[in-house]
């Protein structure tokens, strides 16, 4: 087993590493997209709740519109996760040196390290997902209910019922309420949790008794006032995020292949052998009577939906990331020191650390010289340098403006060059504060710039009565910090289009 001091020890480090790769990766599409969001504060925006944008705002103003001041709320709030998961652990198994492993086995997974690096929803639902479990584990360690119960009924003090409680454990219920309300706000995923919660109530004898207190109920009613901004939000706006996210129920036709992504793509994200050990955790704490039976259960609703939900359509790897601080310490739990698995319990985290340390080079300088990058797409590699040749159109005075349809496009655009002005002519519902163009600039000259795949000038051409003939735009692969290192036949094309006469005086939104 790992001493506790060693394990935490090696969290901090992680953070710290994590903190320097935010500072030094440029921004995913989807960072800057949550960060154009932040540019306009609201209670809501389509795809999500807003909590994402309230911290990216946070951060710019202390350290400007860079990669860093976008990412540093997740950098900070990994500190306070880790400890929500180091102390629910305590809490759940009972054991310090295992407590302290499952906060690093957590960070080391690439989940965490990539979620609690990378500025979108999943970093707020991480944060308020391990806060939750704390706050459970907590009101489960404080004694049993029936105890408390009794001893209250008796007129005895909740001191006395819990002496060595600083506070009487039905408290624990409205810190559980306030973390489900910031989950909310966050990402939708916390309703999984909600209905893991009161699972356990449900299942569990002794936890049973606290259905006929009023502490869960309050806890519910306190997260529905602390989402109540957004649900407000909602309403003024047709309630588009929840028909979004939503609507992906019940979609698509039964198909194994999805089924087989999504446990690939969990076994690459929690790494081969903290996976393992989280799966013999899940399943060694799945029984009646278990301490363990909490995180467990938490675990099982959403992971039976996403099972559920691979059958007929794709899952993306990210989704299930607010199960990852339950399943960390499941898998602490799992981890042996005698025994046929102890070789891997024991190489579980140096092999995890190895894993993650490949993909941080990887993204730094691309040493593999991988014909299909992911880390590159996901990164920009390839745009960088069309918004180079992009921004040099618009300073020589050849255009005055740059048409979009896409959000990706419009997105990094918007960060990497400031100066200028980028009109998306569709999907007005993301960008619903974002003001339209004056009708001056859409006279003026424009270019409409599309990744080749996405290219939708027929929808440009609808909407002016000028399309000239493109020019393609290709970046060499792999292009970062100055340094091209082309790959035949990798690289991402793009569409450049001059653009003129509109049909109509508003048309698209700046955001």
């Amino acid at each position: 087993m790992i001493p506790r001091r060693a394990s935490l020890a090696l969290v901090v480090l992680l953070i710290v590493l994590r903190g320097v790769m935010a500072a030094l990766l440029p921004l995913s599409a989807d960072e800057a997209y949550y960060w154009l969001w932040s540019n306009h504060l609201a209670a809501g925006y389509f795809d999500h709740p807003p909590m994402i944008a309230w911290l990216i705002r946070a951060g710019t103003t202390l350290f400007g519109d860079t990669p860093f001041g976008v990412r540093f709320a997740g950098v900070v709030l990994s500190l306070p996760t880790s400890w929500f998961v180091w102390r629910a652990a305590a809490a759940i198994l009972k054991d310090e040196d295992r407590a302290a492993l499952a906060a690093l086995l957590f960070n080391l997974t690439l989940m965490v390290s990539v979620e609690l690096l990378a500025a979108t929803p999943d970093m707020p639902s991480l944060v308020t997902s391990a806060a939750f479990l704390y706050c459970l584990a907590r009101l489960q360690a404080g004694g049993k209910c029936i105890a408390g119960l009794a001893a209250h009924d008796a007129g005895a003090s909740a001191a006395a019922a819990y002496p060595r409680a600083r506070i009487a454990p039905g408290v624990w219920w409205l810190g559980a309420g306030i973390a489900a309300g910031l989950g909310l706000l966050s990402k939708f995923s916390m309703l999984f949790l909600g209905a893991g919660a009161f699972l356990w109530l449900v299942i569990d004898r002794d936890a049973r008794r606290w259905l006929v207190t009023p502490w869960p109920w309050a806890a519910a009613v306190l997260a529905v006032a602390i989402f109540a901004p957004n649900l407000q939000w909602q309403s003024q706006h047709h309630w588009e995020t929840f028909a979004f996210q939503f609507g992906r129920i019940g979609t698509g036709q039964f198909n194994l292949r999805f089924l087989g992504e999504f446990i690939a793509a969990q076994f690459g994200l929690a790494t081969p052998l903290i996976f393992f050990l989280m799966g013999v955790g899940l399943v060694r704490a799945t029984r009646l009577g278990s301490s363990r039976l909490l995180p467990a259960l938490l675990v099982w609703v959403g992971l039976c939906y996403f099972l559920e939900h691979a059958l007929h359509d794709r899952v993306q790897g990210n989704w299930p990331c607010f199960l990852y601080p339950a399943m960390a310490i499941l898998a602490a739990d799992a981890f042996v020191t005698k025994g046929p698995w102890r070789k891997v319990s024991m190489v579980a985290a140096p092999l995890a650390g190895l894993f993650l340390l490949a993909v941080y080079a990887q993204a730094l300088y691309a040493p593999l010289a991988l014909r299909k990058d992911p880390v590159a797409r996901l990164l920009g590699r390839d745009f960088a340098p069309v918004a180079d040749v992009t921004a040099a159109l618009v300073k020589a005075h050849i255009a005055d403006a740059v048409l979009t349809t896409d959000y990706e496009t419009t997105a990094w655009l918007r960060f990497t060059q400031p100066a200028i002005k980028v009109i998306q002519i569709n999907e007005a519902q993301r960008y619903s504060d974002a003001p339209p163009p004056p009708p001056a600039l859409l006279q003026g000259r424009l270019i409409y710039l599309a990744e080749f795949r996405r290219d939708q000038h027929q929808l440009v051409q609808r909407l002016f009565a000028y399309t000239g003939f493109p020019t393609q735009l290709q970046g060499p692969s792999g292009f970062y910090r100055g340094k091209p290192a082309p790959i035949p036949g990798a690289a991402t094309l793009y569409m450049l289009y001059p653009v003129g006469r509109p049909r109509a005086s508003q048309i698209g939104r700046m955001p």
